[in-house]
């Protein structure tokens, strides 16, 4: 992927090969402006490569988008200050015409991260973490089976961010979808996925994959395991190596 910029252009990614299969929750990390984005945003055909071969789900991500395939979480929750907590999750499925009985998905969604009871709220009368999960809801109240996640919980107190790494995780669970998510974060990244990328500095292309061995449900004690030391460690390596 490259960028023109004044008097020349910017190689943002480079090399960057890779493949997601079903179900996986990978994370992207990497140093500041190595293409973690950059890279999301083109599975998510918001930008358009200009060299290489990209497709999701055996086709383009034009044609993925098109057929609802992803659902897109932002760093901020981007919800609608002037609609309440449901219409808020009600946006998509009114943008796409979705047929069915769009309230009762759009409730389903919120009981799944634990807003039942906050629906006539308004985004101002919710926390900064309430407020994501709402954006979480969003995303996937139209069903897709890709999740992209572009550091959702970045700006969320340590604790807060914790408590929806949980969260997140029983989701995954539960609904089954894939998930890449972008994190800077290496204890998020190891705690939360089946394998982390880690990503050079621009042009970003992938130094190294860690499969993360530990089981199933995550809780705080996954943060005591050996295994959890050990996959940190490796990643942070590949990290420095990438930065060199």
């Amino acid at each position: 992927m490259v960028f023109p910029v004044p008097g020349g252009q910017t190689v943002a990614l480079q090399g960057a090969d890779l493949d997601i299969a079903p179900g996986e929750f990978i994370s992207l990390i990497g140093p500041s402006g190595c293409g973690k984005t950059t890279l999301l945003r083109l599975m998510a055909d918001l930008i358009r490569p200009t060299g290489g071969e990209l497709t999701v789900g055996g086709e383009s991500p034009e044609a993925a988008r098109r057929r609802r395939a992803y659902g897109y979480v932002f760093q901020a929750p981007a919800l609608m200050e002037w609609r309440n907590v449901l219409s808020n999750v009600l946006l998509p499925l009114e943008v796409m015409n979705v047929p069915g009985d769009r309230k009762a998905r759009a409730r389903e969604m919120l009981r799944l991260v634990g807003l039942e009871k906050f629906e006539r709220s308004y985004p101002w009368q919710l926390s900064g973490g309430m407020q994501q999960r709402v954006s979480i809801a969003r995303a996937l109240a139209f069903d897709p089976p890709l999740l992209f996640m572009d550091e959702p919980f970045g700006a969320l107190d340590e604790i807060t961010r914790e408590m929806l790494n949980l969260e997140l995780l029983r989701l995954w669970r539960e609904t089954g979808k894939t998930v890449v998510f972008v994190t800077h974060s290496i204890s998020e990244a190891v705690f939360l996925s089946s394998r982390v990328v880690v990503m050079t500095a621009r042009p970003g292309k992938i130094e190294g994959i860690v499969p993360i061995d530990l089981p199933h449900p995550r809780g705080d004690d996954t943060r005591e395991d050996p295994r959890f030391f050990a996959a940190a460690t490796e990643v942070r390596e590949l990290l420095r190596r990438g930065h060199a």
